[in-house]
């Protein structure tokens, strides 16, 4: 009771098991289909810095960037052991003033994308703040009413 092998179909399968053919793409090409949680954020910091660089000329010439933590010596707790979520690099020799925020931090306290949206808008205005020697209401009406 040996069943014959069968011959080796010569032609390719058009159609999946279920007979429903192909696939089409998940997304246009245009469009990423994963972008990681760092990109994400990157692209917060941007939209943040983006939005106040229409009100604020100045910050042209400003680097907003992003690390994943505080380095030690950039990290020194205040007793309360809170880690900061953005620094100010002041401007020197060549390099222009420098606004970070600190990707996990921000992560950690946030629960959702628009929570992290606007905790990371905060971080900025502050920062932004603080370079300017100006108040965060000054900077942005809008600071701390979401």
């Amino acid at each position: 009771m040996n069943d014959p092998p069968r011959p080796a179909d010569p032609r390719p399968r058009r159609r999946d098991r279920h007979g429903r053919g192909m696939r089409g793409p998940v997304a246009p090409p245009q469009v990423p289909l994963v972008t990681s949680r760092a990109e994400t954020f990157d692209d917060l910091v941007r939209d943040s810095a983006d939005r106040l660089e229409r009100h604020w000329p100045q910050l042209a010439g400003v680097d907003f960037a992003v690390q994943e933590v505080p380095r030690m010596d950039d990290a020194e707790p205040d007793d309360s052991g809170i880690v900061p979520l953005g620094r100010v690099v002041p401007a020197h020799s060549d390099r222009p003033d420098c606004v970070i925020v600190y990707r996990r931090p921000v992560e950690i306290r946030t629960k959702n994308r628009d929570e992290r949206a606007l905790l990371v808008h905060e971080v900025v205005v502050e920062q932004v703040a603080e370079l300017l020697g100006l108040s965060p209401e000054s900077v942005d009406p809008r600071y701390g009413q979401d």
